[in-house]
C-alpha cells in the first residue's frame, strides 16, 4: 500500500486525485497540504509541509511556488514527488533538478498517458517529415488557465525541436510580422475559452498534405489517473529526475 500525500488536496485536481485513489487498493490519501488547515473527510490538511506528521509519496497541483516547496520538502525528508504544477520557470525547474539528487523527483507538465503518447507520435513524424514539412502546435484550455502557451505544448514543442537539432524557432504572434513563414519556424497557438479542459493538435503541414497528431482530455480523470501512476512508480525508485517517457518505456519493458 502506497501512502499519498496531496498538495492542493481542495482544488479540483485534487478532487479528482481523490476519486481516483478511493477506488484503488494499491494506494491511499493520508494528508493533504492546502492553504486553510483542517480536514476532508477523516483526511488531515495541512497548512505547509513543515506540519507534516506523516510520510508518503508527495503529488503536487498547486503552483510553481508549492511545487518547489514540495520538491524541497522531499529532499530535505527523503519524500518522492510527483509535480505536475505547471508555469515553473527556469530556476524552478534547477530546484527540481537539484532535489532529485536526494529523493525521486517526477516531472511532467501534463500527466496524461495519452498526452505523452502524442508526443512520443510527434517525435517519430519529425523524424520522418520534419524539413519538408512545416509545424503547428494548437492548444486549447478553459478561460481559468493562467499561463500560455501550455506547459503541454511546450513539452511537444520541445520534443520535435530536440528531434531536429535545436534547429526551429518558436513563434507565437504573428499580428505584427509582414513577413513569409520561415522555414525553421514553429508556431504555437493558444485558445482559451468555456470549460475546454485540454487539446493539443500538432500539424505537419506539407504542400499537398496535412498530417494531424490530436489529444483531447474528457475530464480531469485523466490527469488524476496519470498522477497515480506515475506516485506508483516513483513509491521505491532511487533518487533521480524521472519523466513520463521513463514510465511509458517501463511499461513497454515489462509487457
Amino acid at each position: 500500500m502506497t501512502d499519498i500525500i496531496i498538495q492542493g488536496i481542495c482544488g479540483r485536481m485534487g478532487r479528482a486525485l481523490l476519486e481516483k485513489i478511493g477506488v484503488r487498493d494499491d494506494c491511499r490519501v493520508i494528508a493533504g497540504v492546502d492553504r486553510e488547515p483542517g480536514h476532508l473527510g477523516e483526511i488531515p490538511i495541512f497548512s505547509d509541509f513543515d506540519a507534516l506528521p506523516c510520510r508518503g509519496v508527495i503529488i503536487d497541483f498547486s503552483s510553481p511556488a508549492g511545487a518547489v516547496a514540495a520538491a524541497q520538502y522531499g529532499a530535505a525528508n527523503g519524500l518522492p514527488c510527483v509535480i505536475c504544477s505547471t508555469g515553473l520557470s527556469k530556476a524552478d525547474e534547477a530546484v527540481l533538478e537539484a532535489a532529485s539528487a536526494k529523493t525521486p523527483i517526477f516531472r511532467s507538465a501534463n500527466m496524461s498517458v495519452g498526452v505523452n503518447v502524442l508526443i512520443e507520435l510527434a517525435r517519430q513524424a519529425t523524424k520522418l517529415l520534419g524539413g519538408e514539412f512545416d509545424i503547428e502546435i494548437i492548444e486549447k484550455h478553459h478561460h481559468n488557465k493562467l499561463d500560455a502557451p501550455s506547459g503541454t505544448a511546450l513539452m511537444i514543442a520541445d520534443a520535435i525541436n530536440a528531434e531536429a537539432d535545436g534547429r526551429y524557432e518558436y513563434v507565437y504572434d504573428r499580428t505584427q510580422v509582414r513577413q513569409k513563414r520561415g522555414a525553421q519556424e514553429l508556431g504555437i497557438s493558444s485558445v482559451r475559452g468555456g470549460g475546454i479542459v485540454g487539446e493539443h493538435d500538432v500539424l505537419f503541414c506539407g504542400p499537398d498534405e496535412v498530417v494531424t497528431l490530436s489529444h483531447s482530455a474528457g475530464s480531469r480523470g485523466v490527469f488524476a489517473d496519470g498522477a497515480v501512476q506515475a506516485a506508483l512508480y516513483i513509491a521505491a525508485l532511487a533518487p533521480g529526475y524521472y519523466t513520463m517517457t521513463d514510465l511509458l518505456r517501463g511499461k513497454l519493458l515489462c509487457e
